[in-house]
């Protein structure tokens, strides 16, 4: 046996991209069945859901090394423990805390250099993104809507993207609720605070326009008005690692700088 683990099951995406990311894709040996980056992590036996796992088929591949995610990873988690496996459980919610991620896994397998570096490269990007929106000549007002029914506000990485790629979330008062059922918003309230631009990621479904344009109220709400609805698909942005800091806050910032860029001044 080496010096760090070398048989690693990743139970969510993140932490798969993050280490093929580093150059160490051969170290996994198990995935979960949502992965879909790097296309080739697909290749890798599929051994979870997000809230369930096949256990014995985890077993039989002899890891050093279960990687997890959060309170809704828990019973996986301690049922692998039980099991006598080797388990992180990463609690990330904030982008700060997603670079934090990167490099306490680096740590793990041995790649503290590479991932270092990785977190820096993406803080830089992120940084570049934040200094092009400050050119905006407004900030508009953003919703993301994370669920479609009940409606819940985006997590706090989500929001704090958003910020960076030059948006004012309409809900900054929820974005540290980590649990979704404390970001539960009330359809008038949105309507009330008037979004310019809305975000939807509707988890594991494909949005609807027509469902958020009929609800009651919003045909005057600025976004639904002026048809700036947008879907992000959430493999682009509801993953707490490098997709979010990369794919998800560029597609956010390029649809933003094209409609409320300085070439497109609206109130």
């Amino acid at each position: 046996m080496g010096s760090y683990p070398e048989r690693i099951v990743c139970l969510t995406e993140e932490t798969t991209e993050t280490l093929y990311l580093l150059g160490q894709g051969d170290r996994i040996v198990g995935v979960s069945g949502y992965t879909v980056r790097p296309p080739e992590a697909r290749l890798k036996p599929k051994v979870s859901a997000f809230i369930n796992a096949k256990f014995d088929k985890i077993q039989a591949l002899k890891p050093d090394l279960v990687l997890a995610f959060s309170d809704l990873q828990a019973d996986l988690s301690a049922e692998l423990v039980r099991r006598g496996i080797a388990v992180v459980t990463f609690n990330q919610r904030s982008v700060a805390d997603i670079l934090q991620m990167i490099r306490m896994l680096g740590g793990l397998v041995g790649c503290q250099t590479e991932a270092e570096r990785l977190a820096d490269r993406l803080t830089a990007d992120l940084d570049r993104i934040r200094d092009q929106a400050s050119r905006f000549s407004a900030r508009p007002r953003v919703f993301f809507e994370e669920w479609d029914d009940p409606l819940i506000s985006g997590i706090r990485w989500v929001e704090e993207l958003v910020e960076i790629a030059g948006g004012a979330p309409i809900f900054p008062e929820l974005a540290r609720a980590a649990l979704a059922k404390d970001r539960i918003v009330d359809p008038a309230e949105v309507a009330r605070r008037d979004p310019q631009v809305i975000f939807a990621s509707w988890c594991g479904k494909k949005m609807k326009k027509s469902t958020i344009q009929s609800r009651p109220g919003w045909d005057a709400v600025s976004a639904v008005r002026d048809d700036r609805i947008f879907e992000i698909k959430s493999t682009y942005i509801l993953q707490p690692g490098p997709a979010s800091l990369t794919d998800g806050v560029r597609q956010l910032h390029a649809i933003l700088s094209r409609e409320t860029g300085p070439d497109r001044r609206r109130e």
